[in-house]
């Protein structure tokens, strides 16, 4: 397990950070950068399957909510003006007909004219109202990824995606649990509240200690894992979909906006409002 060191980029603004991603000098993942800001996660698809693709996500707005769709090129604004969804996240994947293909830093090679991009929220975003709550967030205070599992929970089909919901887990101590979730049902456009506390094998996880992705974390006596829906979700869709050829990031590597996880919920709310 790598471990890597957040601790220059936790003050720095997203642009910064962004420009930094970009020039090949941040390759790890991104929680606990930007402190405050929303981060997202990135699914980038073929024309023809965007409009299934959105119709997903809408059925599942737990583990997709879009935060943006990005169309004509790769350029982001809502989300971040000036910011590229190609080359402003430190590690991508590419899928090829719904098969891991490879991993890459920089995906400009492989956009093509007609691409939609979509970023979806990211649990990152709720975990500064945890720590700021005195909960300790495994992962950032190892140093280390997420873990991320895919779980018996199915999500709602829409046309060629379907698959089961990917869930992050963070453990805590069963009153940290109990007041997570009253602080995570806050945020729906950030997956919202935990799905599950408690035994793993209910959700079925086999092994806690076997992410499929993302990096195992110490579960302490006493300690129960928590649950949330995860962004990842759509890469498990993508595997049923087959597109002939997907750009997603990489677990744990985020895009980071110009947007205060504070004002998010706010902002999307408006914004759906204004459709």
């Amino acid at each position: 397990m790598a471990k890597f060191d957040i601790t220059p980029y936790i003050n720095m603004s997203p642009a910064e950070v962004r420009s930094l991603i970009r020039a090949g000098k941040i390759d790890f993942p991104t929680a606990g950068m930007c402190r405050g800001y929303a981060q997202a996660n990135l699914v980038i698809l073929p024309p023809e399957y965007a409009a299934d693709f959105k119709e997903y996500a809408r059925k599942n707005p737990f583990p997709c909510p879009i935060l943006e769709m990005i169309e004509g090129s790769p350029e982001t604004h809502d989300m971040g003006e000036g910011g590229n969804i190609v080359t402003d996240i430190p590690e991508y994947f590419i899928y090829r007909n719904g098969k891991f293909s490879e991993r890459v830093k920089d995906a400009s090679a492989f956009w093509q004219d007609g691409f939609v991009g979509f970023l979806i929220g990211c649990s990152f975003s709720f975990e500064e109202a945890l720590m700021k709550a005195g909960i300790e967030v495994r992962h950032i205070a190892m140093g280390c990824n997420v873990p991320m599992y895919k779980t018996n929970i199915m999500t709602e089909k829409a046309g060629p995606f379907e698959g089961p919901m990917v869930c992050s887990m963070r453990p805590m101590t069963p009153e940290n649990a109990k007041l997570a979730y009253e602080i995570t049902e806050k945020y729906p456009n950030v997956h919202g509240a935990p799905v599950h506390i408690g035994d793993p094998a209910e959700v079925g996880v086999a092994d806690i200690n076997k992410p499929d992705y993302g990096d195992p974390v110490e579960i302490r006596p006493g300690e129960v894992p928590v649950f949330w829906p995860c962004g990842v979700t759509p890469q498990a869709a993508i595997e049923n979909a087959t597109p002939p050829i997907v750009i997603t990031h990489s677990p744990g590597h985020m895009f980071i906006t110009d947007v205060l996880n504070t004002e998010l919920n706010d902002y999307l709310e408006a914004k759906k409002q204004n459709q």
